[in-house]
């Protein structure tokens, strides 16, 4: 990777290669955030080790040989779920920035016998993704982590198809889950090495999401609630709300 370095990028790189290595998930126990039957056939140590939260496979409804882009793909989990819905004649995606993740995404996609999937290493706000190649982007509670969230909607706009009226294609789409808030953090928690890493002090207000996604060109941008994630920040002592939320948007002509 030739991007320059970042202090938010180092610490949460290292944050997430601890739970690389470990092989723990974030939540612990078993993974509650799909329904049973997507988890069906994959291994428990893939099935169990998420750090996401929420299911935006269901809410891509990816289809047969679409190509699939995840932003923080991890250990891999939602680039298998996707790999499954798009078929051998689709492909899937996984960008991370931790070597760690990427190794156990690598090896349980060989172990798996699964073959159209693949990791690369980089950044979100540089993509290593050509232009217009992509039917859609997925991501599970990772744009958050972003110290530039304004490029990463810039690049995801960038590497997604545009509609083509010959075919009746419509154009490339975004389907992710991501922790937002509403109302600003505080300046203190924001500046939180810890609480970047926990998913928190990078949480964009709702408002700023949607302009933010709409800025980089994007249109029929929603930002849907999907239950409220206080326990990520009760250390903290907030009063302001954090939950987490469902974030679709769609590429115009």
């Amino acid at each position: 990777m030739t991007q320059t370095t970042n202090p938010i990028h180092e610490s949460v790189r290292e944050h997430y290669a601890d739970y690389a290595r470990s092989g723990s998930s974030c939540c612990g126990g078993s993974n509650l955030l799909y329904p049973d039957e997507l988890l069906t056939n994959l291994p428990g140590d893939v099935a169990n080790f998420s750090l996401g939260c929420g299911d935006p496979i269901t809410v891509a409804a990816l289809q047969p040989g679409e190509t699939v882009l995840d932003l923080g793909s991890g250990g891999g989990l939602d680039c298998f779920l996707a790999a499954k819905r798009v078929g051998e004649s689709g492909h899937v995606i996984g960008v991370d920035m931790t070597p760690e993740m990427l190794e156990r995404a690598r090896t349980a996609a060989v172990r798996m016998g699964i073959t159209n999937v693949e990791f690369r290493e980089g950044y979100l706000e540089k993509l290593p993704v050509k232009d217009a190649s992509v039917d859609a982007v997925i991501s599970n509670c990772v744009i958050n982590l972003s110290p530039d969230k304004p490029q990463v909607f810039r690049e995801v706009f960038r590497v997604l198809r545009s509609p083509d009226p010959a075919s009746g294609r419509p154009g490339g789409r975004v389907a992710v889950s991501d922790i937002v808030t509403d109302g600003p953090l505080p300046e203190e928690l924001q500046k939180n090495m810890e609480a970047w890493g926990a998913c928190v002090a990078g949480a964009l207000d709702v408002k700023e999401y949607t302009t933010g996604l709409a800025d980089a060109g994007f249109t029929d941008v929603k930002v849907q609630p999907k239950g409220d994630a206080s326990e990520l920040i009760e250390a903290a002592g907030l009063k302001g709300k954090i939950f987490s939320a469902t974030i679709t948007a769609r590429k115009p002509a």
